[in-house]
């Protein structure tokens, strides 16, 4: 504290400054500006990689929990935490241009399965699988993952000696090894041993782009029909009955539109990535019970190469819908010269921390896609293709209105 009490003071942080000033051509405002009613940003979006290179390269000007963590801090019983690896440090860093990002840094290295014995609520969150979870949503084109980006922090500059806030100065410390480490406090973790270290400054993690905020594009927090139980005992509806599917088609948005698709959408991302953790889902109000989902908080995903979860594909399997462009998107990706291995592992070697993925994950996305296909090919030949592939290419461009607007 007092080390950083002096930085502060050198640098004359505590006298008024001027005001910044936001430029329009700010990657982060005009990665805003380009959130339509398709998706978060358009296929060739220019935007998008000017955005990554400035997560990766501009300096942080402060550092701080984010506003649900704040909201929690103190409101919780340490003793009560089932296991303490299952939480996940993460800080919003601010950058020049108004710019801000959802860091979390590493707390698994990659080659590193989680055990089979881990429910999947307390299982490890994992930086890579963000980074990776952002390139896979690419590449099969629903562009609902926020840009995501590897970068390697300096805690220490980037970190504790930016950030304003006592508390989280209050948790770093130097351990024995020298390594400048820090920790959460309530409701994630209580004890040091559990922190996260820089060696000694340098920490990897990920940095996921803010999306705009509440007051200019409000979001709907959704519970999943497919939620899972979040207890040692006991299964939800839908993983004792097969017909679950049609109690859900009875309810309002689910009934007709595109919200069933689009869930279906979201599973086959999840079970791709390995991911049993989708517990809500969020949409921005202005484009309606139509628009697409958001897929945030992919940090579960990719734990298990050696293992498929088919449970995960429930709303496909047992819906046994699915749009045709989703579909023709798939089938490309099984082709032996669009392999999806391979187009993944050719974008992941665009990041600063390739290899994001190890071998066995690319490998498992390739397998888990034939299941997939399989588990399509099922339901046409026992329901017919016009029943169950939704014609969803004819859909007109969105009128301009339908963009997202920002006022500064």
């Amino acid at each position: 504290s007092r080390r950083h009490k002096l930085y502060r003071e050198e640098l004359n942080l505590t006298s008024p400054v001027a005001p910044l000033l936001l430029r329009p051509e700010a990657s982060w405002l005009q990665f805003h500006l380009g959130i339509s009613r398709d998706g978060l940003y358009p296929r060739s979006s220019p935007t998008v990689n000017r955005l990554l290179r400035d997560m990766q390269d501009f300096t942080t000007i402060s550092a701080d929990y984010s506003q649900d963590e704040k909201a929690l801090l103190g409101a919780c019983d340490c003793s009560q935490i089932v296991k303490p690896s299952g939480v996940h440090l993460k800080l919003v860093l601010r950058f020049q241009d108004f710019g801000k990002a959802m860091f979390k840094p590493m707390r698994q290295k990659r080659e590193e399965e989680t055990p089979e014995d881990f429910f999947y609520f307390i299982d490890f969150q994992r930086h890579n699988a963000e980074i990776a979870a952002f390139h896979l949503d690419r590449i099969l084109d629903f562009r609902r993952v926020p840009p995501t980006v590897g970068r390697w922090i300096n805690v220490t500059k980037e970190i504790l000696e930016v950030t304003k806030n006592e508390i989280l100065q209050s948790v770093f410390f130097v351990s024995p090894a020298s390594n400048v480490c820090f920790f959460a406090k309530c409701p994630y973790m209580c004890k040091t041993e559990y922190a996260v270290c820089g060696n000694p400054h340098l920490l990897e993690g990920s940095l996921s782009a803010f999306l705009p905020s509440l007051n200019l594009a409000p979001r709907l927090s959704i519970p999943n029909p497919w939620i899972r139980s979040y207890s040692f005992d006991g299964k939800e509806e839908w993983e004792v009955n097969p017909l679950y599917c049609n109690t859900v088609r009875e309810i309002y948005p689910y009934s007709n539109g595109n919200r069933l698709l689009n869930i279906v959408d979201m599973a086959i991302f999840d079970f791709l990535i390995g991911n049993m953790d989708r517990h809500h889902y969020e949409m921005f109000t202005k484009f309606g019970d139509d628009g697409f989902l958001l897929h945030l908080d992919n940090a579960r995903g990719f734990g298990r190469h050696s293992h498929d979860e088919t449970s995960i594909l429930a709303p496909l399997s047992q819906c046994c819908i699915i749009k045709r462009t989703t579909l023709l998107r798939l089938q490309l990706l099984a082709e032996p010269e669009y392999q999806l291995s391979d187009v993944m592992r050719e974008s992941l070697l665009q990041d600063r921390l390739a290899p994001v993925l190890t071998e066995p994950h690319l490998l498992a996305l390739d397998r888990r896609l034939q299941l997939i296909l399989k588990a399509v090919r099922k339901c046409i030949d026992t329901y017919g293709e016009a029943k169950v592939v939704a014609n969803d290419t004819m859909q007109p461009e969105a009128p301009a209105s339908d963009r997202a607007k920002l006022t500064t």
